[in-house]
């Protein structure tokens, strides 16, 4: 049995504010399943959904231990509670201090987001040392926690935890954590880090650089998809990062994330009117009708084009936009679930829907609807992704569950998940949708020309592609097997 602490900002449904949250908690929830010990230490947020803690609300509350850690010079004392969440074993850091790091009403987006995450790191390590646990691996997430690794290398290298091996994994490597020098005064890291080599930023030496720590110090590197990997270690993808990754390929790798199938299976989702499997395909028209009928769309002999998302730069919103148009003149039907965090993106899709509202090939739906998702992947007949770029990506292997043919832009998981139809080099039996290369108007015309003709002219040949996607096992059995064979890899336990 393998003993994995995942120390992480967010997990699901507790704590969410992207996939991270999802991957932490499908990934342990696979890997306590398969028989091993799964803890997972997050922050406690005043903001987090405790409802999902249920009638064990009382015992989170009063079933607590005390963790001292140094911190500027200063004793920081922080409570952590326990919880099981989602089968779970969750374990929440409240630090006390007049900064209140976590009682801000708000996940991230602080101005001092490096040193809370710096608090809740060191109270980490420190609830490990002193409850005397001793994992095989501890995973962390994301630069929020890239300073664990750091600190198990450093100053824990001679306690307890020195055996504690470290795999980190990169979601998104947009988000650094780029800081200064003060992260390592509060850590008390000053003398034991240093040179350009192990944590300084590569592009401005004036910077301090978490994510680098946790690449430098960690034992294995991951990001959520091979094909992402490979980017990183570019000019164009790398974000500064590429040279240290480089460095370290030989201790990189990608592994695609897997979904929750208890959750996204058109055979017992209870979020859409009509469920079905392979052997009941005709039953997936049916909720088409239904969705018709409930976003007041023409019944018509039209394939259905969809987009589920967040609308922003990297999900290609202006190929979305051209999409949408070239589609409703295209002999295509199209609904957009989605929202912008962007203000300008959101005003410009609002003029859009205010254009479109009496056209009933589309219907626009601007703000987050978890029935209405699900509904979608049920009811369409594609869905479009044309992202600038993608690290995994879980719309796609939801997608191609419920049936629905995903399009999509060949970069980072999108290329490692979707085969084109036409033109991939996998065998006929493994193609599962329709893909595009240039970021362009024209190379997303042309997939979705090829999409609805396919759709129009060979329709055996589209149930092929339907039923090849449900076929396909994206769970997150397989994913969880591949990191487990990381963390033998590393710990040499098995």
């Amino acid at each position: 049995m393998m003993y994995v602490v995942m120390i992480a900002s967010e997990c699901a449904p507790v704590s969410k504010v992207g996939g991270l949250a999802d991957v932490v908690d499908g990934l342990s929830r696979e890997l306590a399943n398969k028989g091993h010990k799964v803890e997972v230490i997050l922050p406690y947020y005043d903001c987090m959904n405790l409802s999902t803690i249920g009638a064990a609300i009382n015992d989170f509350q009063n079933n607590s231990v005390q963790v001292s850690v140094q911190c500027n010079g200063k004793q920081l004392l922080s409570t952590v509670h326990s919880a099981v969440i989602h089968d779970n074993e969750c374990f929440f850091i409240k630090p006390h201090s007049q900064e209140r790091y976590f009682d801000r009403g708000i996940y991230y987006g602080q101005r001092d987001d490096d040193e809370r995450f710096t608090v809740f790191c060191l109270s980490a390590v420190e609830f490990l040392s002193e409850t005397g646990r001793r994992p095989d691996v501890i995973h962390c997430h994301d630069w929020q926690s890239a300073l664990v690794p750091v600190l198990l290398k450093t100053k824990h290298r001679h306690s307890a935890l020195s055996q504690t091996k470290t795999c980190y994994t990169i979601h998104n490597i947009w988000h650094q954590g780029k800081t200064s020098e003060k992260v390592l005064k509060m850590a008390d890291l000053e003398q034991v880090v240093t040179g350009k080599d192990s944590i300084v930023d590569d592009s401005d030496h004036a910077y301090i650089n978490l994510m680098k720590g946790g690449i430098t110090y960690s034992d294995i590197i991951t990001t959520v998809s091979p094909k992402y990997a490979s980017e990183t270690m570019t000019n164009q993808m790398g974000e500064g990062m590429q040279k240290t990754l480089s460095k370290y390929s030989d201790k990189y790798t990608g592994i695609i994330n897997g979904v929750d199938y208890d959750s996204w299976s058109p055979a017992t989702d209870k979020l859409i009117p009509f469920n079905y499997d392979i052997d009941s395909i005709e039953d997936k028209y049916k909720n088409k009708e239904h969705m018709r009928k409930k976003m007041s769309m023409k019944q018509d002999f039209k394939p259905i084009v969809s987009v589920v998302g967040r609308l922003d730069m990297q999900k290609g919103v202006h190929l979305i936009r051209h999409a949408l148009l070239y589609s409703l003149n295209n002999g295509m039907q199209f609904v957009l679930l989605g929202s912008s965090p962007d203000k300008e993106i959101d005003i410009y899709f609002h003029h859009l829907k205010h254009y479109l509202k009496d056209n009933h090939d589309c219907h626009i739906h601007l703000s987050h609807d978890e029935e209405l998702a699900h509904l979608i992947y049920a009811g369409a007949d594609m869905i479009l992704i044309p992202s600038l770029f993608e690290p995994c990506g879980l719309t796609q292997m939801i997608a191609m569950r419920y049936g629905t043919v995903p399009v999509v832009r060949n970069t980072g998981g999108l290329s490692d998940t979707v085969f084109d139809a036409e033109v991939s080099v996998k065998p006929v039996t493994d193609r599962n949708g329709f893909s595009f290369d240039d970021f362009s108007y024209d190379a997303v015309s042309l997939a979705l020309k090829r999409a609805s003709m396919t759709w129009h002219e060979k329709p055996h040949t589209f149930r092929e592609i339907m039923l090849t996607g449900m076929r396909t096992d994206y769970s997150w059995g397989a994913s969880a097997d591949k990191y487990l064979s990381l963390y033998n890899r590393i710990s040499g336990k098995w």
